[in-house]
């Protein structure tokens, strides 16, 4: 019989270690990939979109600017007073988006009032957390 330990064990614990960081710093840099491809997919999602946006809310404004000058020679060609007085026409027609845009701007700020940049339920469970965290210790 042979008393003897066999020197061939296996792997040291220092190859194990080191293989384990050198897997995981693979892993690390591939999960940074992905997230850089799907970040710049996103992107490319997004710029198409916001083009697409821009160039709708160009022609809606012509569009609109158009109907507004429809309005003023409807209301030219169809009110007797009115007619060959095309500068009262343009008068009303402004005048109306102007109020109309007066009476958009107040509903707006007095909504934007409201808004609460900080959301108080969050900020409740934080200061509960913060409270409980001090209590712990």
């Amino acid at each position: 019989m042979s008393d003897r330990i066999p020197t061939d064990t296996g792997p040291s614990l220092t190859s194990l270690v080191s293989g384990i960081v050198g897997d995981l710093q693979k892993l690390v840099r591939q999960e940074i990939q992905l997230a850089r491809t799907e970040v710049k997919q996103e992107w490319e999602k997004t710029k198409t979109a916001a083009a697409a946006m821009a160039v709708g809310v160009g022609l809606l404004s012509l569009g609109v600017v158009l109907l507004c000058l429809m309005l003023v020679y409807l209301l030219n060609e169809n009110v007797e007073v009115l007619k060959n007085r095309l500068w009262v026409c343009y008068a009303i027609v402004g005048g109306a988006l102007a109020v109309l845009g007066v009476l958009l701007l107040v509903i707006g700020r007095s909504k934007a009032g409201q808004v609460n940049v900080i959301p108080q339920q969050t900020a409740e469970t934080m200061k509960e957390n913060v409270q409980w965290m001090q209590n712990q210790t």
